[in-house]
């Protein structure tokens, strides 16, 4: 298991999150990509822990997702179940997992402030914090995807499924897009990765 994390997270978090993995039982599960989420935490009926991550994360993103997904599980087992997914609870336990991995042998030196700022109140998602998700983005595999925030009004772009969109308008925190083949509109969070099209 160690020699399978030293190929998906920084090297200096390895032996805290295997102590973290065990002492939890967790069976961690390392996918394909999946568009809608990087990682997810289920809790199977016969009590065994699942966390799924995507294998296409770079090791900073990986990183942050797994303890996102453990915090679920710790969450989950010492408030109950009934707790809100991303509530109270959860931020806490995220935030106290997050802290011993928020240090320079783990980090780059550019991310440890926005990652600071962004554990005083964890997201539901870390692509919701556009400043620390666009710093992440520099450190993907080549990626040749815009996020949908970074695309100026007017530019026509591929989602994943193929579909062409056109982005017409800002409305409140999400942008209004036209799908260029139904003119029905569509709305999209500013981190939705995109593919850019020459007009």
């Amino acid at each position: 298991m160690k020699s399978v994390l030293e190929k998906y997270i920084p090297e200096h978090s390895v032996d805290t999150v295997f102590e973290l993995i065990k002492s939890n039982q967790v069976h961690l599960k390392i996918v394909n990509e999946r568009v809608t989420r990087h990682g997810d935490y289920r809790r199977h009926p016969d009590g065994f822990h699942q966390i799924t991550v995507n294998a296409s994360l770079n090791k900073y993103r990986f990183l942050i997702t797994l303890i996102h997904e453990i915090a679920h599980l710790v969450a989950f087992e010492k408030y109950g179940r009934n707790i809100k997914p991303h509530g109270d609870e959860w931020k806490l336990t995220f935030q106290r997992l997050m802290v011993p991995f928020i240090r320079p042998e783990i980090f780059p030196n550019q991310l440890l402030p926005l990652l600071a700022r962004h554990f005083r109140n964890p997201k539901a998602s870390s692509d919701t914090d556009a400043t620390l998700s666009l710093a992440l983005k520099q450190f993907d595999p080549v990626n040749d995807k815009n996020y949908i925030f970074e695309i100026p009004y007017g530019s026509v772009f591929r989602i994943h499924n193929g579909k062409i969109f056109k982005k017409v308008a800002l409305r409140t925190k999400r942008y209004e897009c036209v799908e260029v083949n139904s003119g029905r509109i569509y709305l999209f969070n500013p981190n939705a990765e995109v593919e850019l099209l020459p007009n």
